[in-house]
């Protein structure tokens, strides 16, 4: 299913990720969300201070509350923060690991040309296939709970004019930088140590987990996201590229947000 192990490498160790460093790099990603949120909150409570100046610091923070709790101010945030975070993101890994940017194999990147473009149409077929197979398996397990996500929420509930900047964020950064820290950086560095089978099964342990959140922590929606995962792996290893992944992660979101709008 797999190709097996590359042959070492012609850089030393000390130049190539290690798995505890691709962690890191995970939870920054996940941090830079949050410490935006509280960025925005402290902006906020700073222009309702100079608005109000004789405003107790319990009706600035009710305020702050207040404006943070809407959809279209979620929203926002997340059209502006995530771009500039994924920004940061490829800058860091960039300059950290240029030479393995360009490469196919792990420990490489795979941001080169897949091995033919049978593995486009690949991609297209899983981004196409995975979202209903997944919601059907993740519908078992629920027993008939509903099952919410944060994005599709923000969708359903955001403003006409911020739907579609939300869409395009979702489709194509979320899918960019997420694919170079899971099935980039996070899967090269697992290889390094181990054999093909458990690092692409703790890369898609580890990508569901940093989901859960999003999903406000139904694990029954854990098995659909690993499962996601596990064929992206196989999709950038078999296709020695990062951009068959990217393409089929970023089809899985439009579906998912297509069929909310749709049904809405």
């Amino acid at each position: 299913m797999f190709k097996p192990a590359p042959p070492a490498t012609p850089w030393p160790s000390s130049k190539l990720p290690g798995v505890l460093h691709a962690i890191g790099l995970v939870l920054l990603y996940f941090l830079l969300q949050v410490g935006a949120g509280v960025l925005m909150g402290l902006v906020v409570g700073v222009l309702e201070k100079i608005r109000h100046p004789q405003s107790s610091f319990a009706n600035v923070h009710k305020h702050v509350m207040n404006v943070l709790r809407q959809t279209d101010s979620s929203v926002m945030l997340m059209v502006v923060a995530l771009p500039l975070i994924a920004l940061l993101m490829f800058w860091l890994v960039r300059r950290q690991w240029p030479q393995l940017w360009l490469q196919a194999e792990p420990p490489g990147f795979g941001f080169n040309a897949p091995y033919g473009s049978r593995w486009y149409a690949a991609a297209v077929l899983v981004g196409v296939v995975m979202p209903p197979l997944g919601a059907l398996l993740t519908q078992l397990l629920a027993h008939g709970h509903d099952v919410t996500q944060n994005v599709q929420e923000l969708t359903q509930h955001a403003s006409r004019n911020l739907r579609l900047p939300l869409a395009i964020v979702a489709v194509t950064i979320g899918p960019m930088v997420e694919e170079l820290m899971f099935r980039g950086v996070l899967l090269s560095a697992l290889m390094q140590r181990m054999s093909v089978a458990p690092s692409v099964a703790i890369c898609a342990m580890l990508f569901g987990l940093v989901h859960l959140a999003g999903l406000d922590f139904q694990w029954y929606a854990l098995p659909n996201l690993m499962l996601f995962a596990a064929v992206l792996c196989w999709l950038r290893l078999k296709a020695g590229s990062l951009w068959p992944p990217i393409l089929a992660h970023g089809l899985y979101n439009l579906f998912a947000l297509v069929a909310l709008l749709a049904a809405t």
